[in-house]
Parts: structure tokens; sequence; C-alpha cells
């Protein structure tokens, strides 16, 4: 009965607020309308689609919010392919995750999810019938988890995180998403404490288990493909120490350049790369000024003009894990600004990794820093001091290096242990 009263108050409340923002968004925010005008077609879309699958094939439904959700479904979509001879539905909320996505070779159909009203959620689920939904991480919308339970089909939650001070664990919002999770076939967690969380919301152990996070699968699979790559001449590399510095903001190069130019200044043998999270032009002209008068610089996409530069700024997007390869240090950007990016992409390389103190978003950042191969890094002085350390004393580079590479390596099968549970259903 109360799960029913929170679908109400959901769809009284919410969906017209949700409907009221896009609409307005949409003359502000490029993204907002693109997802809207993205979605005009989108039933007639599956429809066409749908009825162009084969028929005896199982369909599983795989729904992320956006692309870094995404990328943490691959390696379950692709391993699902290999092994299973199914259809593989993809979903986003988000256009940065459909229009990246779109000719994904692993998925059958790739769609936007409907806006989350009754009817759209019921007419989605009657069009696609899948055998089983797999929703990544969080990104949960009401009506379609009700279309999908009234229809009697299996559905996972999987990457799933709960912290401790989760503001969904408060009085009134655990009764709306005990509504929700309660109607999950599976939860599989990243973590037991994690999967301990869940379970106020009065989860069942047989729903629920922790597995471990396919994003570990995910980079590492990526890293090996990354190594193949030759991004950057040889030569150009010889006998230096390089530190890649990966989706900086304006907040992390403050602490960053100046601790970068006194390192410059004093060790020859370093080389730096820095790949701001926004390469807007805007952003490369500070940094060039930044460094202007103290330190040579070039953009990446000028590499074939090489002339002795100490200093790469890289202008281009989707290289970044390529370049943390090559890296003696690095240092991975957000953590002086909100929320820090993703450590792993520079961790699976077994080097050290450097971040600011804000990793509160981040388990992987936490468990590196106390395993050794992350470092807290507070202010300019500390972190000068830092390079300097690594630079001058290989065996403490190599020793945070390995820790590093290990908590990767350590955490990989995310994905075995979630397709144990995809194959019980198809």
């Amino acid at each position: 009965m109360i799960q029913n009263i929170w679908l109400h108050l959901y769809n009284i409340f919410v969906i017209p607020l949700l409907y009221f923002v896009l609409n307005v968004g949409k003359f502000f925010n490029k993204k907002i309308n693109t997802g809207i005008q993205g979605r005009k077609r989108l039933f007639e879309e599956l429809i066409i689609n749908i009825s162009g699958l084969d028929k005896e094939k199982k369909l599983v439904w795989f729904h992320s919010s956006s692309l870094g959700e995404f990328e943490q479904a691959k390696p379950i979509i692709e391993k699902l392919k290999e092994s299973r001879n199914v259809n593989i539905l993809v979903t986003f909320f988000s256009p940065s995750g459909f229009e990246n996505s779109k000719k994904y070779p692993y998925a059958d159909i790739v769609s936007y999810i409907p806006l989350d009203t009754p009817k759209n959620a019921q007419l989605f689920v009657q069009i696609t019938k899948p055998d089983l939904a797999v929703i990544m991480r969080y990104d949960i919308w009401p009506n379609h988890m009700y279309q999908l339970f009234k229809m009697e089909i299996p559905v996972m939650l999987v990457d799933a995180t709960m912290r401790n001070d989760s503001p969904r664990k408060n009085f009134i919002a655990r009764s709306f998403h005990t509504s929700l999770y309660s109607k999950m076939t599976k939860i599989l967690t990243v973590s037991e404490n994690d999967a301990k969380n869940f379970k106020v919301f009065g989860i069942t152990p047989f729903q629920i288990d922790a597995v471990g996070d396919t994003r570990f699968d995910r980079v590492y699979q990526r890293s090996l493909i990354a190594k193949e790559k030759n991004l950057i001449r040889p030569e150009i590399l010889k006998d230096k120490k390089i530190l890649v510095a990966g989706s900086t903001w304006f907040e992390d190069e403050e602490v960053l350049i100046p601790a970068i130019i006194s390192a410059l200044k004093y060790h020859p043998e370093l080389f730096v790369i820095i790949a701001p999270h926004e390469p807007t032009i805007h952003h490369l002209e500070k940094l060039e000024n930044d460094f202007n008068g103290k330190e040579k610089t070039i953009r990446f996409s000028y590499l074939n003009n090489y002339n002795n530069e100490r200093v790469v700024l890289v202008d281009s997007i989707g290289i970044l894990l390529t370049l943390y390869c090559y890296a003696d240090i690095t240092f991975v950007g957000g953590s002086f600004k909100s929320n820090i990016h993703n450590s792993l992409e520079a961790a699976v390389y077994g080097v050290p990794v450097m971040f600011g103190s804000k990793i509160q978003n981040s388990q992987e950042a936490f468990q590196l820093a106390k395993t050794g191969g992350g470092i807290i890094i507070k202010n300019k002085k500390e972190t000068y001091r830092t390079i300097k350390l690594l630079l001058s004393n290989e065996s403490l580079r190599k020793e945070k290096g390995n820790s590093a590479g290990k908590y990767v390596i350590n955490n990989i099968g995310a994905t075995d242990k979630i397709l144990e549970e995809v194959f019980k259903y198809v």
C-alpha cells in the first residue's frame, strides 16, 4: 500500500516538475535540448528496431545514466555477447551517453530511455519485453521499475553503492527507496559495506551480494589496448621522468602548476603532460600563460613540431587513459575542486597517484591512499616536496607504484561474478 502511495506522489509532484525543468532548461542548455529532440521519435524507432531482431534470442536491457556508467557496463555486455546468443538493448538518460555510444558494436539497439511517466514506461516495457533488465549503479526510474515488476521481468542493480551517510537512508527518503529496491531481483554491490548499507531498506539476503566493481575490469581491459598505441614518439620521451596530470580543473592547477614549475627548474629530467578536464581554448590559453616566461609549452596536436618543450598541454579528449601509460608519476584532477576523477585509470599502470583531499566521492582513492599507492597532497609546498621525493627516490616511487598496480589487479573479477547471476535468466 505504502509503495503505491509513493508512486502516486512521485507522479503527481516529481514528474510535472521534471517536465517543467526540462522544457525551460532546453532554452538555456544545449545538452537538455539535445535530449528532448532525441526522444521525439523514440517509440517509432524502438518498434522498427525491435521488429528487426531475432525473436528466438532473449533480450537483455542495460540502462546507464550516462557515458561513465556505461563504461562499467561494457565488460559485462561484451562477455555476455561472447558467451550467449542474446540481443542487447542499451539505453541512456543523458545525451552524452547516447551520442557517444550509437555505434557501439556489441549493442543491437541503442536508445534513450523515455521520460518516466506511467504511460511512457508502460509503452517502453510492452514494446521491448526484455527478459532481463540490468541497471548500472543508480539510475532507477520508478515508473519503469513498476512496469518491470508488474510484468514479472527480473531486474538487477549492478555496481551499486551506498555510502554510510547516504541521504537515501534518511527517514522519508528511506521509505521511498524501499519501494524501489524491494522490487529488485538482485542488487550487486561493489563492497561488503555497500551491501550492509542496502540492508536498511529491508533487502533480503537472497536479493543482495557484494561482487566488486566492473570499473576495475574495464580499466584493466582498456589499459592493455592503450599500451599498444603510440601517441607520442619515443624519442621525445627518451631519458625523461614523466608526470601526467589528468582531468585537471583551475582549482587543481592553482596548486599543481607552481609546484611543477619549481620541479622543472631543479629536475632537468622531468617532462610534464597536462590534460585538462575541459580542454577549451580559454583553459589552454590560461595554462600557457601560467607557464609563460618560465617554461616552454606545446599543445599535443602540434607534437609533430616538437622542439624540446618540457610541458605538453593536451588539447584533445578521450586519450587520457593512454597518456597515463607513459607516466612515472601521476596526478588526478578534481581533487582540489569538488570530486576526484577516475584514479583507477592512472593506478592500473603501476605508478604513484597524487591527488588533493576532496576524494569523498571515491572509495578507490581512499583505498589507494590507505594501501600506499595514492598520495594525498594539500598545498603547493607539499605538492612540490612529493614530486621532488618521487623523482629522486626511485625505490620509493616503484614501491608506491607497485601498491597502486596491485590494488587494481586484486580487484579484477566483478564481471564474471555478475555474469553468474545474469546467466540464471538468459
